[in-house]
């Protein structure tokens, strides 16, 4: 009797050795983002579908990811509000455009000053290594406890395009209509002598083939989109702003985690990062020869052109930001731009 006790206690402790404890189990973390679930089309979802795999394989499963695309979690500011409450440890992870993102860290505006790029190394030199980013992502663990990680590629560089003329300058602006996105792209364009007006994405199009407006700028993948190359003429691939959003996570759970899956978690998000850019640079100019293959007229601003874009837009554009991100965080970024344009030519 005293023997099957035992064999029976034995089994007992046998099989709870066999079955993790709930610190053992995995951990599954939320990760909202905007878009739809179409890694073709949307780059937020390539980016999470990559980012989900790398953190599975570098945790040995011990932390799951699962995705939430088309804002399922809730808006911009729901999700921020919801990633950076502390001491709940809440298991969320976020892409969030600047709409996200500023609200807590205006300053983050400052990063997307038109023409600060020559060319997508550029950029990349400047979210991974520049003093502005590695400030940025201080300062923003300081405001809200969250760890701003990468910035994410979503869609290339922003280009005008309008069906009036060819712009190659500023002065090539002047008379033009064009849809201004939000107050600073309106400023923008007053800045080169044309006038900016709201227009609803769901609108532009028609807006365009009537005439309320002549152009109006996004990146290839949007215009492509928007089927705006049949409405529209002219393509000038100026790389007015590096189209990208934030990849954010809550700053309990990332502490929580072991070193080695706290390691994990953020290299996952630089090998994500690094296919999404090759993936968006090859997207992009597929996107450019399709534009042109249906009958738009595509041009690259030369050096000297640039600097001359620079030189219109840049003064008003930064005067309008200063009460936004604080005229030290803009200088500090045109700073680092300018560096990071050194290092990648």
């Amino acid at each position: 009797m005293k023997y099957a006790k035992f064999v029976a206690i034995a089994a007992v402790l046998a099989f709870c050795l066999l079955v993790p404890t709930a610190s053992e189990a995995a951990r599954e973390v939320k990760m909202s983002y905007n878009g739809p679930a179409d890694a073709e089309n949307n780059a937020v979802h390539l980016f999470a579908e990559n980012f989900k795999k790398f953190v599975e394989e570098g945790t040995k499963g011990e932390v799951t990811v699962r995705l939430f695309p088309d804002s399922q979690l809730g808006n911009e500011e729901e999700r921020m509000e919801l990633l950076s409450k502390q001491g709940m440890n809440q298991p969320i992870i976020n892409v969030a455009s600047f709409a996200g993102v500023a609200p807590v860290f205006p300053e983050i505006y400052a990063s997307a000053i038109p023409f600060m790029f020559n060319n997508y190394e550029a950029a990349h030199f400047f979210f991974d290594n520049s003093r502005f980013w590695n400030k940025s992502k201080e300062e923003f663990h300081k405001r809200t406890g969250a760890y701003l990680l990468e910035a994410v590629e979503e869609g290339g560089f922003l280009a005008f395009t309008n069906n009036k003329k060819e712009i190659k300058s500023p002065e090539d602006f002047k008379g033009l209509k064009f849809r201004g996105m939000d107050e600073g792209q309106i400023i923008l364009y007053k800045s080169f002598g044309a006038s900016g007006t709201p227009v609803p994405w769901t609108e532009l199009y028609m807006a365009l083939k009537t005439g309320v407006v002549d152009g109006q700028m996004n990146p290839a993948m949007y215009i492509k989109m928007g089927s705006l190359q049949e409405v529209q003429k002219y393509l000038t691939l100026a790389n007015i702003q590096y189209s990208d959003q934030f990849l954010v996570v809550n700053g309990d759970f990332l502490d929580s985690l072991t070193p080695e899956q706290k390691t994990a978690v953020i290299e996952a998000g630089k090998k994500a990062n690094a296919l999404n850019r090759e993936a968006m640079a090859d997207q992009d100019k597929k996107d450019i020869n399709y534009l042109v293959e249906k009958g738009m007229i595509a041009y690259s601003p030369t050096p000297a052109e640039m600097d001359a874009f620079r030189e219109a837009g840049q003064p008003p554009y930064v005067e309008w930001l200063k009460s936004k991100a604080g005229e030290d965080w803009l200088n500090l970024a045109l700073e680092c731009a300018r560096n990071a344009n050194e290092k990648a030519k």
